[in-house]
C-alpha cells in the first residue's frame, strides 16, 4: 500500500457525483433523482397518477413506490428506491414481508409482488428513546421488475430546504384515527410543513432534532397515524414526485398544534448510498477526488493503474 502514501481513501458511494444528471432545482428545494437507482430516470414519475384530494382513496398505480411491511399483516409502510432496497423507519423492523404494487391490504391485488428481506441495515445512531435517526434500509430478497404499479421513488437532496405551508402528501395503510381501526385501502393526507423552531416549541425544547422534520395542520384533522410509520412523505417538483420525508412519530394522531414528525431524507445522502454500495471507494490528494475504486478486501482497494500517475 506505500504506493498510496499521498492518498486518503474514503469508503463511500462516488455514484452521486458520477451521475448527476437527475440533478436539478425546482420551487422551494433541491431535487435529486437518487442516482444509485438502476433506472432513476424513472424515479417520481407514476403512470397512472390522476387528480389527488387529500384524505381519499389512492387508486391502484397512484404512488407506486409504496411498499407494506407485513409479518402476518400489515403493520408498517416503506417505499422503493431501486429495484432491490426499500426505504423505511428503524423502529418498523421485526420477521416481516414485503409486498409492493398493493392497493388494498384485505382484498384482491392483482398487480402486487412480494419479496422476503435478505438483510437489514439500521443507521446506527438510532434512538429509539428519542427517534433521532430512525432510518432504515431493507435489501429485498431479489429484484422486482418495474411496472405501472412498481417504481421507485425520487430521493430529496442532501442540504434541501423546506419551507412552512408548503403542501405535501403522506400515503399508507394506517390508522384514520388514534387507536382506530387499520385502513383496508391505500389513503392519501394533505400536510404542510411546519418549521422545526414551532415544532420544538410543540413537542418540547430539543425533542425536534435537524434530523427530523415536521408537516401537519394547525388545526389538526389530517396526519400520518399508527400503521403509516416507515412510509413516505413526497411533494412534486419539477414534474417528479420526491420524497423529503420518513414516518417517525407524533402525539397521537392529526391531534391540534402537534403535527407529525418525520425522519429527514435528505440528511442521509451519504448513509443511504454507503449501504447500497459499501464497496466504493473514493482516492483522493490533498483532499481532492482523483478516482475511484472498490474494496475488494479488509486492506485492499481495486483501482487503474493510470491514477497513481496523476
Amino acid at each position: 500500500m506505500s504506493c498510496l502514501k499521498f492518498y486518503i481513501i474514503y469508503i463511500f458511494c462516488e455514484v452521486i457525483y458520477k451521475v448527476s444528471c437527475c440533478y436539478c432545482m425546482s420551487g422551494f428545494f433541491s431535487v435529486s433523482c437518487e442516482s444509485f437507482n438502476v433506472l432513476s430516470s424513472v424515479c417520481g414519475q407514476p403512470p397512472l397518477n390522476t387528480k389527488i384530494v387529500g384524505g381519499q382513496v389512492a387508486s391502484a398505480g397512484s404512488w407506486p413506490w409504496q411498499v407494506s411491511l407485513q409479518t402476518t399483516y400489515h403493520f408498517c409502510g416503506g417505499s422503493l428506491i431501486n429495484s432491490q432496497w426499500v426505504l423505511t423507519a428503524a423502529h418498523c423492523l421485526a420477521r416481516l414481508t414485503v409486498y409492493l404494487g398493493l392497493q388494498t391490504i384485505q382484498g384482491s391485488n392483482p398487480n402486487s409482488v412480494s419479496r422476503t428481506v435478505a438483510r437489514i441495515i439500521v443507521h446506527a445512531s438510532y434512538n429509539s428513546e428519542t427517534s433521532d435517526n430512525d432510518i432504515a434500509l431493507l435489501q429485498l430478497s431479489s429484484a422486482v421488475t418495474f411496472t405501472s404499479y412498481i417504481k421507485p421513488v425520487c430521493l430529496a437532496a442532501a442540504g434541501s430546504t423546506f419551507y412552512s405551508n408548503v403542501s405535501s402528501w403522506v400515503t399508507g395503510w394506517g390508522n384514520t384515527a388514534s387507536g382506530g381501526k387499520m385502513s383496508e385501502y391505500q389513503g392519501i393526507r394533505l400536510q404542510t410543513f411546519v418549521g422545526n423552531r414551532q415544532c420544538n416549541c410543540n413537542y418540547g425544547v430539543g425533542s425536534i432534532t435537524d434530523n427530523m422534520m415536521c408537516a401537519g395542520l394547525a388545526a389538526g384533522g389530517k396526519d400520518s397515524c399508527q400503521g403509516d410509520s416507515g412510509g413516505p412523505m413526497v411533494s412534486k417538483q419539477g414534474g417528479v414526485w420526491v420524497q423529503e420525508g420518513i414516518v417517525s412519530y407524533g402525539f397521537g394522531c392529526a391531534q391540534p398544534n402537534y403535527p407529525g414528525v418525520y425522519t429527514r431524507v435528505s440528511q442521509y445522502q451519504t448513509w443511504i448510498n454507503n449501504g447500497l454500495w459499501p464497496w466504493m471507494a473514493s482516492l483522493q490528494k490533498n483532499g481532492q477526488h482523483v478516482c475511484g475504486g472498490t474494496l475488494v478486501s479488509l486492506d485492499f482497494v481495486l483501482s487503474d493503474a493510470d491514477c497513481f500517475s496523476k
